[in-house]
């Protein structure tokens, strides 16, 4: 018989291991030695402390899920409990129930980090949803956009909620996303009909612009394309690809007219300059006619110089009243000049201008006798009032000889 310190073999070759609970039989060794047979089933207690060993450095150190543990725990449990070795098996069998006291522990752990994590998804989740639907009501549309298939990624990303709440979730957010994509749709399509419509009023435009663009009836036409071109930002704009075709034929028509314009005008300034110049220079002669000496020969020489200007043509607008103001200044020196003269030589006018003279003069002298009678009377209130009144009738008297002696008188 053979033995150490956790099992013996018998004389019937029958092998036992030592435990706390009494010796166990092991099994049956009839091949050879006692030695050998203890020496075997001691490698197979080797052996379990070797899976035992790796078993527990999983746990510690893998992401070994605990059913799975626990599976391997109960494996190497039923090789322990089968006594099918020699070893200190109370001390494999503390060592895993140690290791199923640390499996319950990661398994607890790791709920509460499912947990935690399904919070923190949960409430990613909900600002997702939150950001989403705010989004769809935005008119931002590229940004949006971009925006919410950004959201969509990040929605991927995150761990699954339980279903029903994952669903829920999931409905909200893919209706925000519906939401903006129907009202961008409903955007771009209105927008398109407005660009088509702006199209076809620009196309009228461009034509009315190309029918004017020969137009000579300069004012009027300017006058439209000005009135055109509000009708034109008014519009809006079209389509990317007929935008810039239209603007250049409606611009290259005004362009037309207005070089047209520009052409002519330039030649009219320069003539109109030409214009002023001859008409400041007979200005200047007929100003050398004042002051009039002779009138019949001032008046012949003005009516020369003026049949002179108006042959001429127009000038500068600008200029004008200036220099028409000179002539005018002229004639208007020529017309009192025959007005003087008329009343000079009229015999009627100088009979009445006698005539009222001595009527004046006649009155002025009654009331200078009237008023010497009132002193010498001693009224000096009637005397006053002959005075003021007299006064008028000498300041009458006074112009009627004035205009008497304009008459030669």
């Amino acid at each position: 018989m053979s033995s150490d310190p956790w099992g013996r073999v018998d004389e019937t070759g029958t092998v036992y291991v030592r435990t706390a609970d009494g010796e166990q039989v092991v099994g049956s060794w009839q091949a050879g030695s006692p030695e050998e047979a203890l020496a075997y089933f001691e490698r197979k207690y080797e052996g379990l402390v070797v899976e035992i060993g790796l078993l527990e450095k999983r746990v510690k150190t893998t992401d070994l899920s605990a059913k799975d543990a626990q599976t391997a725990v109960d494996h190497l449990r039923e090789q322990v409990d089968a006594h099918h070795a020699v070893g200190d098996l109370d001390a494999l069998r503390a060592r895993l129930d140690k290791l199923v006291a640390l499996v319950e522990t990661r398994r607890e752990e790791r709920k509460a980090q499912r947990a935690k994590q399904s919070d923190e998804a949960r409430g990613a989740k909900e600002a997702l949803v939150a950001e989403a639907e705010e989004l769809a009501r935005s008119d931002q549309w590229r940004a949006a956009g971009e925006r919410l298939r950004s959201l969509v990624d990040t929605w991927k990303g995150l761990p699954r909620l339980d279903r029903k709440s994952d669903d829920e979730l999931w409905h909200r957010f893919s209706h925000a996303r519906s939401a903006f994509s129907k009202r961008r749709k409903q955007h771009f399509a209105q927008l398109d009909a407005q660009r088509e419509e702006a199209r076809r009023t620009k196309e009228r435009l461009v034509a009315e612009a190309e029918a004017l663009s020969n137009s000579t009836d300069w004012g009027p036409t300017a006058a439209r394309y000005r009135d055109l071109m509000s009708e034109w930002k008014a519009a809006g704009r079209a389509q990317r690809e007929h935008e810039d075709d239209l603007w250049n034929r409606f611009r290259g028509a005004q362009d037309v007219f207005f070089a047209a314009r520009s052409s002519v005008f330039a030649e009219r300034d320069a003539v109109q300059a030409e214009n002023l110049k001859l008409k400041e220079e007979l200005a200047e002669e007929a100003e050398k006619l004042l002051p009039v000496t002779d009138l019949k020969a001032a008046r012949a020489a003005f009516r020369t110089v003026n049949e002179r200007w108006e042959a001429i043509g127009h000038v500068p607008r600008d200029a004008r009243p200036k220099v028409e103001g000179r002539m005018h200044a002229v004639e208007r020196a020529l017309q009192e000049a025959e007005e003087t003269e008329w009343r000079r030589t009229n015999p009627e006018a100088r009979a009445r201008a006698e005539g009222l003279t001595g009527q004046l003069q006649a009155a002025v002298d009654k009331l200078r006798s009237q008023i010497e009678q009132a002193r010498a009377q001693g009224n000096n209130a009637k005397a006053d009032k002959l005075e003021r009144e007299l006064e008028g009738r000498q300041a009458l008297l006074d112009q009627a000889l004035k205009g008497l002696h304009e008459f030669g008188g």
